[in-house]
């Protein structure tokens, strides 16, 4: 009963995690995020942390680029 518990506990939290992640809204509606929308969000993200998450370099972070800044711990 107590692992159960523990698992249920668990599986809670990390629902309740992902309910609270950031939501990034795309003001102009490019189809991308600029800094400034991002900063909305994230607003210790300066414009180095920008250009480490633009993967592809073009100035701005599409939502693939975005996904992978969050799975790999560059954005809350």
């Amino acid at each position: 009963m107590k692992k159960y518990t523990l698992a249920l506990g668990t599986a809670l939290a990390l629902i309740g995690a992902q309910a609270m992640a950031q939501e990034v809204v795309d003001t102009d509606g490019d189809g991308v995020y600029s800094l400034e929308e991002l900063q909305a969000s994230y607003p210790d993200l300066t414009p180095e942390g920008f250009a480490s998450i633009d993967a592809n370099g073009d100035g701005a972070v599409d939502p693939d680029e975005l996904a992978a800044a969050i799975a790999d711990g560059l954005l809350p």
